[in-house]
């Protein structure tokens, strides 16, 4: 079965990288060094400090691993190169929404930089799936929980 993609912007990609060699180069020291510590307090079956310390530890791994998979399934989308007349994975979006009857700014990215705190949403959610291939004057109607959502794709960058 063949690995997922990850659909990476050159910036997404850059933060992934930053964030393995922070994770290689510094908390995997600064743990061995909580270890150590731990160790030299005695007896390991009641040190409580040794346990944390290599519970921290087996998460650091785990996301080492979790970033070495992605950045080697990286498909890095180049925005210069991407048609402004429709939205795709690195488009830039401004809609209206009509519920809430304001506009709203959207960046629309891989779900490994996914972030609708910051205005980038994943272009696996529902929102970003149903904005894929449109371009700008179209309305978009959005299945949600709550019940269906309207839009307006105001413009693409």
């Amino acid at each position: 079965m063949a690995e997922k993609k990850t659909v990476l912007t050159y910036e997404g990609l850059k933060r992934l990288e930053d964030e393995l060699q922070e994770l290689k180069t510094v908390r995997r020291k600064e743990i061995a060094e909580k270890i150590k510590e731990a160790r030299g307090q005695g007896d390991l079956s009641e040190n409580a400090e040794y346990d944390s310390a290599k519970e921290e530890q087996a998460g650091v791994e785990a996301r080492i691993i979790l970033l070495e998979k992605m950045l080697k399934n990286a498909e890095v989308i180049d925005e210069e190169a991407l048609n402004k007349d429709i939205v795709n994975v690195g488009s830039k979006v401004r809609l209206y929404d009509e519920e809430g009857n304001e506009e709203v700014d959207y960046t629309i990215v891989g779900s490994a930089e996914a972030n609708p705190l910051e205005g980038r949403i994943s272009n696996e959610s529902p929102l970003g799936a149903a904005l894929l291939g449109r371009t700008a004057g179209e309305d978009i109607a959005v299945e949600a929980p709550d019940g269906i959502l309207s839009y307006k794709l105001l413009s693409i960058a």
